[in-house]
């Protein structure tokens, strides 16, 4: 797969994550939001579910991508997100809070989508989409809301 490629077939994933959770109810605000420490694929306001099925208050999700395809090395995207990217995404994600400080007071969760890239369509998924001119699928193989808390240490 050429870099080029790799690069389509994560924005086509970041475009199946965006989808989803406007469908769950989040504004997407900025995709590939980037300064000069790193980027965030996708940074979504939205609200988090409360036991019960009741809402709380609005909060911010920063969202990481990873789509791969089958016979990946790094557990479907999962070890990519090591704590040296996490703490560029926590750097990246205090950057953008100085620079839109409206949003500064919202709660913040760090969550990962986890994207499988497949020639035939799943028999199963949460969502999932046929990329345009390609004998291939892609599916939100799994979401992990909250997935790192970094601390600085």
């Amino acid at each position: 797969m050429t870099d080029r490629d790799a690069a389509e077939l994560g924005s086509y994933g970041e475009d199946l994550t965006a989808t989803w959770l406007m469908r769950q109810g989040w504004r997407i605000l900025q995709r590939r939001w980037h300064c000069r420490w790193g980027e965030i694929d996708l940074i979504a306001q939205g609200y988090n579910a409360q036991a019960g099925g009741r809402l709380s208050s609005p909060m911010l999700a920063f969202v990481e991508v990873k789509t791969r395809s089958q016979g990946n090395w790094d557990a479907d995207g999962l070890l990519a997100v090591s704590r040296s990217k996490q703490k560029k995404l926590w750097t990246t994600a205090r950057y953008f809070l100085v620079r839109h400080p409206h949003l500064a007071e919202l709660p913040c969760r760090f969550d990962i989508a986890l994207i499988a890239c497949l020639p035939e369509p799943p028999l199963t998924a949460q969502a999932s989409r046929q990329i345009p001119n390609r004998q291939r699928y892609i599916f939100i193989q799994d979401y992990l809301v909250n997935a790192f808390d970094y601390t600085g240490r």
